[in-house]
């Protein structure tokens, strides 16, 4: 236990981190240096026979243009690289926010400048005083330094003549000075993430902006899911039709051939789009990202289905170009999501796609038999969630499930501005 304790209180002394810390404060005495000589040449300006108010006024200056450095985003970025690297403390770097979290963010960078320095000038004198003598004292023991080095010097009851109790003083010094390091050094780590570190309202903007992009990956996985997915089982039962009836009918092959190019197509514009979004590529202006598909192209979407099998009947009531924007693209998702699980699920089966626009709402009610072969719970896939995600987003409501035999989708979504337009998927 004994040798716990003093390996514990020796750690100090050897740890690596001691003398990285060192360093770290090293520097800011090195970057006080400069303020000290200002100050001492503004302190024999003002003693001196000079106009005062002349000296005054070139002391504020003076003042103001020294005080900048502190509050520059440079300053603090590069204290944060030094306190990564010396202090071994984990700092992001804040994201960008208000002009006010701004302005606390460059308050408490400013004021770890200054402590910094002033730690960095205590050490800084405290090496160049206490490190020479205490070698000194040491030296002294050996017969190491000239004659008259310590003459006259007398610390207490002892004298250059007390060499034994010199030297101890020395090495109490050196090792003193060794546990100041760690302790200030311990410190200033502990200190760094408070005043370098975000504050709370940059934790509460960066917790936002992580959960906007997860939102945003979301939405791409939906798009992915959807799009790609609707195209690819569409491409699956017409090219399953097309080698059933090449021999029978081969115009039949040929049109479910052309069908398949065409879905195909469809599918890798809308994989440029999310990959154009994955990208940046509007940013970095290296492309053009496709439009998303809205419910104005509801007559290829059912074609398209009609074309692998499914019959469909649609009625719609109203007028969907008047939908707004965002609410007719993930409308559009939500039928084609419907139509390619019946497609999976109710091959050949009639399909019934009812849409209404009316009272500031749209509606839409898709229904399918349910085969036996395939269950009556369908809920659990991916589609689905995407469905009530998307639902969810825009303030609507779902309903999912089977019902007297047929499966339903029913989804109410608002046409009306949203009380928060931030919802709105892009």
């Amino acid at each position: 236990m004994a040798g716990v304790t003093l390996r514990a209180a020796l750690a100090p002394l050897v740890s690596g981190a001691t003398y990285r810390r060192l360093v770290h404060l090293l520097l800011g005495g090195v970057i006080l240096l400069p303020y000290v000589l200002l100050g001492a040449a503004f302190a024999r300006l003002l003693t001196a026979d000079s106009p005062l108010p002349a000296a005054l006024l070139l002391l504020t200056v003076a003042t103001g243009i020294v005080a900048v450095p502190a509050f520059l985003g440079g300053t603090r970025s590069l204290e944060i690289a030094a306190a990564r690297a010396l202090l071994d403390v984990d700092l992001p770097e804040p994201p960008p926010g208000r002009p006010g979290v701004r302005m606390e963010t460059r308050l408490r960078g400013a004021l770890w400048f200054a402590v910094h320095l002033l730690a960095g000038g205590l050490v800084g004198a405290a090496l160049l005083i206490a490190l020479p003598m205490a070698l000194v004292f040491i030296a002294q023991l050996f017969g190491l330094t000239t004659g008259g080095a310590l003459a006259g010097l007398r610390i207490g009851p002892l004298d250059e003549h007390d060499a034994g109790w010199l030297t101890v003083i020395g090495v109490l010094m050196l090792v003193g000075l060794a546990y100041a390091v760690a302790g200030l050094g311990a410190l200033a780590a502990l200190m760094a993430p408070v005043l370098l570190g975000p504050s709370p309202a940059e934790r509460i903007a960066a917790l936002e902006a992580e959960a906007a992009a997860l939102a945003e990956r979301n939405r791409l996985a939906r798009e992915l899911h959807d799009s790609v997915g609707h195209a690819l089982t569409v491409a699956t039962l017409q090219a399953a039709a097309a080698r059933e009836l090449l021999d029978r009918d081969p115009a039949f092959a040929r049109t479910a051939l052309a069908a398949i190019e065409r879905t195909s197509r469809a599918a890798m514009a809308d994989l440029d789009h999310v990959l154009g979004v994955l990208r940046d590529a509007e940013r970095a202006g290296t492309g053009v990202r496709a439009p998303q598909p809205t419910l104005i192209g509801l007559d290829r979407l059912v074609a398209d289905a009609r074309r692998a099998g499914v019959p469909v009947e649609v009625r719609v009531d109203g007028a969907l170009d008047g939908v707004p924007a965002a609410v007719s693209r993930e409308g559009y998702r939500i039928v084609q999501e419907g139509l390619t699980n019946a497609a999976r699920h109710a091959r050949g089966e009639r399909v019934t796609l009812h849409l209404a626009v009316a009272d500031g709402r749209l509606a839409i009610d898709l229904s399918n038999p349910v085969p036996a072969a395939s269950g009556e719970n369908r809920g659990g896939g991916r589609g689905l969630a995407g469905m009530r995600e998307r639902v969810h987003l825009l303030g609507g409501e779902l309903a999912v499930g089977a019902r007297e035999g047929r499966w339903r989708v029913s989804a109410r979504l608002p046409t009306a501005a949203p009380a928060d337009p931030g919802r709105l998927p892009r």
